[in-house]
């Protein structure tokens, strides 16, 4: 007795029906199709490719031959400079190096214009050699050869000199005598404008405008300030706000040099900013300062490599800036809370581990 399974109606329809065969090509030719030939083993190479490999193996040798061994008497000349140890350290490091490997891996120059013998152009040769001159040297000859009748030859003035006649910016002069800090610190002070915009004071006489910038700046190693300027004119206005930011400079308190010590937070109008201390990576040896873009201008003027902050009321810029240095300047360090509470305190992984942290 024999057992069928059972078919609806639509499937002994669909099963006597020949489905049409979709993306099929007919072919008209006996070879077989461009995705069914096998790809060959090594690729093709072009006759001018071959000729120029060739030429480069012949340069390649050429220059191999010039690598020659030491003689016997140049052996001599340097056994009388160094010891019998370091003559059996240089004879095993000739014997090691391939002459066609220096010639093909090393920085020999292949080009028409090199010179025909080996040199490292290490000693200055009169005969082929020409003097050092600077670039001021040949302006200098430029000038003086086309003279001005009735006056002497024009001097360029040198960088890095100071003459006389310079006169010193008097707001610089200022900035210097308040602050203590000699030109050359000034100048690599990091200064960064974070917000500017445009400010319009009401009087009776009609309304005033006025360009409002607020900056830092920071010597990038525990010192970092924020200023304000507002002036009728753009550069006004910004050297105002970089002057204030450099006179309000303050120490901040840094954990090893790149992160602060726990969590503080600072706030400012509506803008609240809460700072937190990070630990080093594992990969690339720093956390990194994952915060907004403000906090972090103002954090990597301060030093501060490790650094997470969040805002969760007010984001406005100038109060966040604002509330972010209030918190950096206000950290309490350790050393004062076991001061105050009669403890002493050991820091146990710069003490016992050596400052490693893994």
């Amino acid at each position: 007795m024999s057992s069928k399974t059972y078919q609806c109606l639509s499937c002994r329809i669909s099963s006597t029906i020949q489905q049409p065969v979709k993306h099929v090509r007919r072919q008209f030719h006996a070879s077989a199709p461009n995705s069914s030939r096998r790809r060959p083993a090594y690729p093709s190479i072009k006759q001018a490719e071959l000729k120029a490999k060739s030429a480069r193996n012949t340069d390649i040798t050429a220059r191999a031959a010039q690598l020659t061994p030491y003689t016997a008497r140049e052996k001599e000349l340097l056994a009388m400079r160094y010891t019998p140890e370091q003559m059996k350290v240089i004879e095993a490091g000739e014997a090691a190096i391939n002459p066609l490997d220096m010639a093909e891996q090393g920085r020999l120059r292949g080009d028409a214009f090199r010179p025909t013998y080996m040199d490292d152009f290490a000693t200055m040769r009169p005969l082929v050699d020409k003097e050092i001159r600077m670039a001021v040297d040949d302006a200098q000859a430029q000038v003086d050869s086309q003279p001005v009748k009735g006056k002497a030859g024009k001097k360029l003035p040198l960088p890095g000199v100071k003459y006389g006649a310079d006169e010193e910016d008097p707001h610089m002069l200022r900035l210097r005598q308040q602050t203590g800090l000699t030109a050359e610190a000034i100048r690599k002070l990091r200064v960064k404008n974070l917000v500017s915009h445009r400010v319009v004071n009401q009087t009776r006489m009609g309304k005033i405008q006025s360009l409002y910038f607020l900056t830092i700046a920071g010597n990038q190693d525990g010192m970092v300030g924020i200023g304000e300027g507002k002036a009728a004119e753009d550069e006004d206005g910004k050297r105002q706000a970089m002057m204030n930011a450099i006179r309000n400079m303050r120490p901040i308190a840094r954990y090893e040099e790149r992160t602060i010590y726990g969590e503080v937070e600072g706030k400012v109008g509506g803008s609240v900013v809460q700072l937190s201390a990070r630990s080093p990576g594992m990969t690339h040896g720093c956390f990194g300062n994952r915060c907004q873009h403000l906090i972090f201008e103002l954090a990597r003027a301060a030093g501060i490599s490790d650094l997470a902050a969040r805002t969760p009321r007010s984001r406005n810029k100038m109060n966040v800036v604002k509330a972010a240095f209030e918190a950096l300047t206000k950290q309490r360090l350790p050393e004062d809370v076991a001061r105050a509470r009669g403890r002493k305190m050991v820091d146990v992984r710069s003490v016992y581990y050596g400052g490693q942290v893994y």
